[in-house]
């Protein structure tokens, strides 16, 4: 059996993994920083110093938090001035505790560049956040420049050349990746704009063709009828004709209309199980999916549905951790295998959970259903005869 394993694709469309790692990388830097140079107060400095320090390094790290927990929930749009009037309190703690930091260890560079790491993690306006880094880099540059000729002219004891540069390079590197991150979330509205369009489409071609097909199955059974009026009187014979063949063109336009909508609704078996595996991802579940190459020759009338009724069951009395799906060919019959995790599962699996009408579409082509408890894993195997039509 030729298969492909998408389990390694577990994250790619999920953003909550970029955005775990953009917040964590911020906050490291940040919280790095801040202890390094507490550690040149608790060296070169007091205790009083040192507590006050610490002080501003708490206050410091939980505004940055909050603000992080701000910006991840307002909206891309811009024009959202009243949620930025409520990040203020948080960028004030920001400040006030970047201050205490500068004033315990002396050293103005460090009370500046924390004070523009807070401004940072504010989402502005389109436009405004490159001015502001730019302007918050010339006012680094100046606090720098004065720490090193009139607060420290003899240099910094403890640190050196490189703490004072990893200061002054906190603000943009945090504006750098806020901004990666916006990109990386406009990449996904636009990829959900664009099922949400692709689906659309397909709506009005649908409607479209319906509009095509009984405009004139209509059109030809109205002449029809109207036919038969007019010839009921002097030809009786040829007026139960024209009934005949209306009630002809109904029956057309019925199989027409079934056949149209048997073509919309009809999706290729690969598809239905990358769209379940989708579905699992998307509820926070690492998923495997092994799907057979030659999986399109696969009945999807009776394995489609039996795929759709199988993720809900997961989704509702599964542990929510992982599952699989598989499809394969074996000893002449389609095999699918859909595989869960029951640990902490809501409810237990059962009758209820569908595996009765799942049984019930199965043997009706002479499939068979087999549900067992392996440990903590819950599976449900379902075998097709390979004769039955795709």
């Amino acid at each position: 059996m030729a298969g492909v394993s998408t389990s390694t694709a577990t994250y790619a469309r999920d953003v909550r993994v970029t955005w775990w790692y953009t917040a964590s990388s911020i906050l490291f830097l940040h919280l790095f920083a801040a202890l390094i140079w507490s550690l040149t107060v608790f060296v070169d400095g007091t205790v009083p110093a040192f507590v006050l320090n610490l002080v501003g390094v708490a206050g410091s790290l939980a505004s940055g938090v909050l603000l992080l927990v701000r910006y991840r929930r307002e909206p891309l749009d811009d024009g959202e001035d009243a949620i930025r009037r409520r990040a203020w309190p948080l960028v004030a703690l920001g400040v006030v505790s970047a201050v205490l930091m500068g004033v315990s260890a002396g050293s103005l560079l460090l009370g500046v560049g924390f004070t523009a790491q807070a401004l940072c993690l504010v989402r502005w306006r389109h436009g405004i956040r490159l001015r502001l880094v730019v302007l918050l880099l010339a006012v680094i540059a100046a606090a720098w420049f004065v720490d090193a000729t009139r607060i420290h002219p003899d240099g910094y004891e403890v640190s050196g050349f490189a703490l004072p540069l990893f200061v002054a390079m906190l603000a943009p590197l945090t504006a750098t990746s806020l901004w990666w991150w916006d990109i990386v979330r406009e990449l996904d509205r636009a990829r959900r704009a664009e099922g949400r369009l692709a689906a659309a489409q397909e709506r009005l071609r649908l409607a479209g063709d319906l509009h095509d097909l009984q405009g004139h199955h209509l059109q030809v059974i109205a002449l029809q009828l109207e036919l038969a009026e007019k010839m009921m009187g002097r030809d009786p014979d040829a007026a139960v004709e024209q009934v005949r063949a209306a009630r002809a063109s109904v029956d057309e336009a019925r199989r027409g209309t079934r056949d149209l909508a048997a073509r919309f609704r009809g999706v290729p078996l690969p598809d239905e199980l990358a769209n379940a595996a989708d579905l699992l991802r998307a509820a926070g579940l690492t998923v495997d999916l092994l799907v057979d190459t030659e999986a399109d020759r696969a009945p999807a009338d009776v394995l489609g549905p039996v795929v759709r009724e199988s993720t809900t069951n997961v989704l509702k009395h599964g542990g929510g951790v992982s599952a699989s799906l598989s499809l394969a060919r074996h000893e002449g019959a389609w095999v699918l295998v859909v595989e869960n995790d029951s640990r902490g599962a809501a409810s237990p699996v059962g009758d209820g959970a569908g595996l009765s009408g799942i049984a019930e579409r199965v043997g009706s082509v002479g499939g068979t259903v087999d549900a067992t408890r392996l440990g903590d894993r819950f599976r449900v195997t379902v075998r097709v005869p390979e004769e039955v039509a795709a």
